[in-house]
This record gives structure tokens, C-alpha cells and sequence, in this order.
């Protein structure tokens, strides 16, 4: 793929093809809206079970299902990714899925963890092909013409990867795009990302291939880019840890030089807004609970973090972090460039604002 010709996914166009990867408790509608203005191109919801669509589970998890289908159309294009074993549960709920008009359909084929995986699902999918063919074609039958795309890992362990066949397999199915973290479901998240497969699957398939595994920097982006051939890089972990990196990664590619690091009061100025949009959707409590997970990834690598995110951490009340929030963004230090450790680095422990504003403000 030239990164002068943009990625297409049916009538989907994502130029240069920055997606940003479903998570767990991560990607929801706050999130996603968050990326999206940052330069992600496709964003995708969390993980929707197909059997709490189908089943009709208890109220309350029937209730958190529904809730992961919620978009809105500043998010478009957006996909849907459902997971599960069961052809039949799978087809019943995309259909269902299909009904809320997302711009696609994802299933997940590599969820490594094991009440997933175990169970036949995600990842478990993998050893067995036949099934994984069964559940995508019930997919693509029951969404009409919403392309439907997948994502899954290079095999089940290194000994059983059979990835090039799965591939081919996916795209005589009908599948639209395919999305590869490069590793194993046995590596989880560790050990070495191989994405010397990508360009053995575009050998042999003409949909668009994107590349995800350990995509951390705008460097690497760009790395992946011209090492593999892929139509597209999708990014989950680093997202998390700075949002910016879409931003970032997109202007890399566009001028080949690194974007200044983002201020201390647009990270401040960002992570309100990003709070406004969490209480929005769950109310006071459960927006502030929703955000403690990203106040790390706000403000790494500036001094102080760790402490700032257990003090932010331990607020109860949306307005107390607001306060919180725009004293950093109107502090002494708010323009000053806050320059991000790379990925692992502990995070310094010295106070950015001082220990005096920081009592202050506890007081």
C-alpha cells in the first residue's frame, strides 16, 4: 500500500489509516469521541458479547450491552465488534447491531484471555477455522450490506500459525479488511511482535491488512508503514497512554518531523473535556469513576504524576476534579511543554506544582 492512496473498507476511506483498536473498559463513547478529534481515522467500540445480546441476561447486563452499541455520528466511521463462539448467538447479534447503523461490523477473533479464549471464542476461534468461517459467514448474512471486518492474532501458540491460510480464508468468506495484532494468543501482550507476516498475507489476499502490536510512537507508525506494506496501523495501548499519538503520528507522516509535546494545560484543557463527556454519559459517579483509568495517561511524564493521579484518583465528585483540573490549566506551568517518558519508564516522583499547591489544594 502507497500511503498516498487512502485505505478503503467498502465505502470507507481512512487516509493514511490511524484506527484506533476495541478495548475492554477502554474504547467507550468518551474515548472514542477523545481519539476521533485527535486524528483516528476508524475508532471501534469495546467488546460486545454476541450470548448478552441474545440470551437476555439479568437487566443490569443487559443494560451494560446495550450501553457499548451507544455512538454518536461525530464518532463515524465507526465499527461495532461483537465476539463469540456460537454462529447462531453471533448472527442474532449483529443483526442486532446492524439496526444501530455503525459504518461496520468487527469480530474478534483474538481475545486472548481465557474466560474468552477458552470458551471457543475470540482467540479460541483460531483453532478452529471451520467455526471462525461459520461464525463470519452468519455475520456477513445477517448485516446486508455493512462490511463486516475482522481481527485476530498470528495463531493460538507458534506452533499452529496458520495465519496466510486463515487470511485467504476470511476474504472468501467476505470478510472486508483484516486487523492482525502480530503476536500469538499464547504471548498475550508480551514477547515479540513478528510482523513479518503481513506482507506474506498481502500476497495472497487484496483487502486491507493493518498492522497492531506494540505501536507506540510516531516513529514506529511510520516504521511499520514501510516495513510491512500495511493499509493501515491500529493503536490500543499507546492510545491510552497519550491520545495525542494519532495527532502526532498523522503530521510524522505528513512533514517527517516530530510534533511538539503537548502542554500541561492542554492536557489539563483535554482531560476536562474528556470528563464532561464521561459524565455526560453516566452521571457524576460513574463519569468519574470512568475517567480514573486515563488520568495516568493525561499527565505521564510530567513530575509529580503519580502523585497528582492518586490525588485526582481519590476525588469522589466531578466538580472537585474540575477544580483540580483548571488549577493545573491556569498554573504558572500550564504552557510549558510536557515532554512524555517512553513506554515503561517509571514516572518521576518529584511534584510538578510543587508540594505547597499540592497541599494547598488538599486543604
Amino acid at each position: 500500500m502507497s500511503l498516498d492512496e487512502p485505505m478503503r473498507i467498502g465505502s470507507i476511506s481512512a487516509d493514511p489509516g490511524l484506527l484506533l483498536a476495541p478495548m475492554e473498559d477502554v474504547s467507550d463513547l468518551p474515548f472514542r469521541t477523545i481519539c476521533k478529534e485527535l486524528g483516528a481515522d476508524i475508532v471501534y467500540t469495546e467488546f460486545v458479547n454476541a450470548e448478552g445480546l441474545v440470551r437476555q441476561p439479568p437487566v443490569e447486563h443487559r443494560r451494560r450491552g446495550s450501553d457499548k452499541l451507544l455512538f454518536r455520528d461525530a464518532e463515524r466511521p465507526l465499527g461495532i465488534q461483537l465476539y463469540g463462539a456460537s454462529e447462531f448467538s453471533m448472527e442474532t447479534a449483529a443483526h442486532t447491531a446492524a439496526q444501530r447503523r455503525p459504518d461496520l461490523i468487527d469480530i474478534n477473533c483474538g481475545c486472548w484471555v481465557s474466560n474468552v479464549a477458552l470458551r471457543g471464542a475470540g482467540a479460541g476461534l483460531l483453532r478452529d477455522p471451520d467455526q471462525m468461517r461459520k461464525v463470519v459467514e452468519r455475520v456477513i448474512g445477517a448485516v446486508g450490506d455493512l462490511p463486516v471486518t475482522v481481527k485476530t492474532r498470528l495463531g493460538w501458540d507458534p506452533a499452529s500459525i496458520h495465519i496466510v491460510e486463515v487470511a485467504r480464508m476470511l476474504e472468501e468468506a467476505g470478510v472486508r479488511a483484516l486487523a492482525l495484532h502480530c503476536r500469538t494468543r499464547s504471548q498475550g501482550h508480551k514477547g515479540v511482535v513478528d510482523y513479518s507476516w503481513i506482507p506474506r498475507i498481502k500476497e495472497v489476499v487484496s483487502i486491507p491488512v493493518i498492522a497492531n502490536g506494540d505501536i507506540t510512537t510516531s516513529q514506529d507508525v511510520a516504521r511499520v508503514f514501510a516495513a510491512t506494506g500495511c493499509d493501515g496501523v491500529m493503536i490500543g495501548r499507546a492510545a491510552v497512554r497519550h491520545p495525542w499519538i494519532f495527532r502526532d503520528a498523522r503530521s510524522y507522516l505528513q512533514t517527517g518531523r516530530l510534533a511538539p509535546p503537548p502542554t500541561l494545560a492542554e492536557r489539563a484543557n483535554l482531560c476536562l473535556k474528556h470528563l464532561r463527556l464521561s459524565v455526560e454519559l453516566r452521571g457524576d459517579r460513574g463519569g468519574v469513576i470512568g475517567m480514573r483509568r486515563h488520568f495516568a495517561g493525561y499527565f505521564r511524564g510530567m513530575r509529580g504524576a503519580a502523585q497528582l493521579r492518586g490525588e485526582l484518583t481519590r476525588l469522589a465528585e466531578a466538580e472537585s476534579v474540575r477544580q483540580r483540573l483548571q488549577q493545573l490549566a491556569e498554573s504558572p506551568q500550564a504552557e510549558v511543554p510536557v515532554i512524555p517518558d517512553p513506554p515503561g519508564a517509571p514516572e518521576a516522583a518529584t511534584p510538578f506544582t510543587g508540594e505547597s499547591a499540592l497541599a494547598d489544594h488538599r486543604a
